[in-house]
């Protein structure tokens, strides 16, 4: 698998995962099963990489509540990144970025109330998801 890179030897997509959340594990292990070329890699939000990439991109430290993507060197947040996401993965997902469309103040709104309840319906780790040797080079 060949990691597309952007300038300064970086991935071309990098999503920022809460690395505690089962929901966003889940989104995870769902990307990587969509995505067979390896476009995207992961950190966890809670790591010291995923916290030097939230502060170049201006972002907070701590508090986000958001899956972030880093495309090409910006920096995309709630459904704005999920949308960007599903249209780089394989047939039928790029389907959903039709979405885009929906003003993103509507879109958002449902974004918000999933992220506000994520550990309540899906739980939470105390630790970090942990990549297994098949997939360890997709994570930053």
């Amino acid at each position: 698998m060949t990691m597309q890179q952007g300038s300064a030897g970086k991935p071309n997509a990098i999503v920022l995962i809460d690395g505690v959340c089962h929901l966003c594990q889940g989104l995870t292990k769902f990307i990587l099963q969509r995505d067979p070329a390896g476009l995207f890699h992961f950190a966890s939000l809670q790591s010291e990489i995923g916290e030097k990439l939230l502060r170049e991109g201006g972002l907070p430290v701590g508090t986000l509540n958001t899956v972030v993507l880093i495309e090409d060197g910006r920096y995309y947040t709630e459904s704005a990144a999920a949308l960007r996401i599903v249209r780089r993965l394989k047939q039928p997902w790029p389907l959903l970025y039709a979405f885009i469309a929906v003003p993103a103040p509507l879109r958002n709104v449902l974004y918000r109330w999933v992220a506000r309840n994520r550990y309540r319906w899906f739980g939470k780790e105390e630790a970090c998801l942990l990549p297994t040797p098949e997939i360890r080079n997709r994570f930053l």
